[in-house]
């Protein structure tokens, strides 16, 4: 389901105002409007419905539990906007830990100005993405902040999840012939939100690839269970910072192959144009897995079953060699080392 289809069912809400004001933030009757007119009947659950300080809910077995905070700029870019990318991003977060998401709190700061117009969509893309993720948001807080210190919006979400019971997902469980596999095409979030902010254009749109990864992990864990020993996002900082924390982490090093790192053509085009490195661009909706190498490969042609892993790929191995360190083997054969980002690349990405 897109906005655009959902949105025919759920109608913005007539109001007497268009734009937030600094009312709206009192805890007073705009606070009620607001939220009784939009939040609460867009987003409604028995749990929220019951308009609690916070949720009362039972899960039972280990759990895992992740918090994020929003404050992409802009709000909305080719592929999606800060809603979905705020839902996606923290249902990941949990899905990494080996877990399968349930619940999400949702906490806005509204920037006095934003247009209702503005919200409306943005709550729509909450909606969207919680309905494909399959949980529930549950509670949440509502904040305005004067015109000039808000930058529109910015988000919190926070989300628990159940350990799926054949996850065993830990740094500590990587071992020297692991191999490493990135599900998608990396960089393309990054450049999307560079597009916009640079007006750059491209004979075919580059959008962001936000999107849940949760139902892929689960079935991945149903199926493949302790020969998964780590998965990660590779959000802000990209494929080369993750690749370093895990070499730092473990103490072992890691080997990565430059043919073979999926990176779609206009994507590779605009980082050169950019003077940026794919490998340090943010992504949404990518994720990082360290396997067994006796599972590696039919690991990959499951994961390239779903659509948000077609173009999954074995990018690398963990080594015995140069400890503590990432090594690239350049599409020509020469080597490099790949250290962690130094300083910011990508401002205000996720």
């Amino acid at each position: 389901m897109n906005t655009s289809i959902l949105s025919l069912s759920c109608p913005m809400p007539q109001l007497d105002f268009e734009v937030i004001t600094m009312g709206h933030g009192s805890g007073g009757i705009l606070t009620n409007k607001l939220l009784e007119s939009g939040v609460f009947d867009l987003l409604k659950n028995p749990i929220l419905d019951e308009h609690h300080d916070g949720a009362i809910f039972e899960l039972t077995g280990k759990l895992a539990f992740s918090t994020d905070s929003y404050v992409i700029s802009p709000v909305f870019f080719p592929g999606g906007n800060i809603g979905e990318l705020a839902v996606n991003g923290t249902v990941n977060d949990i899905a990494m830990c080996g877990a399968i998401p349930k619940y999400l709190s949702l906490s806005f700061i509204l920037e006095e100005g934003l247009t209702m117009k503005e919200f409306w969509e943005i709550l729509l893309s909450i909606k969207m993405a919680a309905n494909n993720a399959g949980i529930h948001i549950v509670t949440g807080d509502t904040k305005v902040v004067e015109r000039g210190k808000g930058d529109k919006i910015f988000i919190n979400t926070s989300g628990i999840g159940q350990v799926h019971p054949k996850a065993h997902i830990s740094i500590h469980n990587l071992k020297i012939g692991d191999k490493i596999i990135v599900s998608g095409n990396i960089a393309t979030h990054g450049i999307a939100i560079m597009s916009v902010r640079e007006g750059l254009d491209f004979e075919t749109t580059i959008e962001s690839d936000t999107t849940n990864l949760n139902h892929t992990v689960k079935a991945l864990l149903d199926e493949f269970g302790n020969d998964i020993h780590l998965f990660r996002d590779p959000t802000r900082g990209g494929v080369a910072t993750v690749l370093n924390e895990i070499a730092r982490d473990t103490k072992l090093g890691i080997d990565i192959f430059q043919k073979n790192i999926p990176v779609v053509e206009e994507v590779y085009g605009a980082c050169e144009l950019l003077g940026l490195d794919p490998l340090y661009v943010a992504n949404e909706g990518v994720f990082m897995a360290v396997v067994s190498a006796e599972i590696a490969d039919d690991f990959l042609k499951k994961l390239q079953t779903f659509d948000n892993g077609q173009n999954a790929a074995i990018i690398g191995n963990v080594v015995a060699e140069h400890p503590r360190q990432v090594v690239l083997q350049s599409r020509i054969g020469g080597k490099r080392v790949i250290n962690m980002l130094v300083g910011e690349q990508l401002p205000r990405i996720c």
